[in-house]
């Protein structure tokens, strides 16, 4: 069996965690270096409490499920909007393309629902009632095309994408994706995953963090760092409390 070298960079971190932290357990000690041998960087989806072992992960899974965008049709009406170069959220009709901005009107929000409610276009009914669904998008791209007036004379098509998460507009995937990175993922450590009960982990990185939970690999480690004088004490006190159980 080849034996377990722990490289510099990874002692040095070792070496800051043991000094920092008040009574470091040998569990938590070994997932920190399991994350740093590995390269992960574990990220919570704060929305659906999971963990993920990172941002590239948790993006590639939730699309690959069909949670993070959707295609969505717009209309762009041939009006000229109430959008100008100072707008930065908008809410828009999905029948008409009629929008309302938020620089524009004293309450745009309210503006809207009383709009789709009478919009002779809207043929959705819930109970025999217009059913008050319309679209929100911050995206400047999508903005945009409302605050350009349309030579046509009536309403156009546009294919934009929705968030599934918080339904808001985006001209492209690219931009659902950038919202989700920076509204909704936050950086957990590997010691915080492990052994809580608020937040559920993703079945693959479950799985990948049992795989490195096992005895002989973490009696590999102990051996390993008490190589090193430093972990000295460390390693002592581990072997002491493992001899009481």
């Amino acid at each position: 069996m080849t034996k377990l070298m722990i490289s510099e960079p990874v002692k040095e971190v070792l070496k800051e965690f043991v000094t920092t932290t008040k009574h470091p357990e040998l569990i938590a000690t070994y997932l920190k270096y399991v994350e740093e041998r590995l390269g992960l960087r574990p990220v919570l989806f704060v929305k659906d409490k999971l963990v993920f072992k990172s941002a590239e992960d948790a993006t590639r899974t939730l699309e690959e499920q069909g949670k993070l965008w959707r295609e969505t049709e717009i209309k762009i009406g041939y009006e000229t909007a109430e959008v100008n170069d100072q707008t930065t959220k908008i809410y828009i009709c999905p029948f008409t393309g009629k929008v309302f901005g938020n620089n524009t009107h004293p309450n745009p929000q309210d503006a809207i629902y009383d709009w789709v409610s009478t919009c002779p276009e809207n043929k959705e009914r819930v109970g025999g009632v217009r059913v008050k669904r319309f679209f929100v998008s911050e995206d400047p791209e999508v903005i945009r095309s409302y605050a350009e007036k349309c030579v046509t004379k009536a309403p156009i098509t546009k294919l934009v994408y929705s968030s599934v998460i918080n339904g808001k507009l985006f001209h492209s995937k690219e931009n659902v994706v950038d919202d989700f990175l920076q509204n909704y993922l936050k950086r957990v450590s590997l010691v915080e995953v492990e052994g809580q009960s608020r937040f559920q982990i993703e079945e693959n990185f479950m799985n990948l963090i049992h795989e490195q939970l096992q005895e002989d690999k973490i009696a590999e480690f102990v051996e390993a760092l008490s190589e090193t004088p430093e972990f000295g004490p460390f390693v002592e006190r581990w072997l002491g409390e493992v001899e009481q159980e």
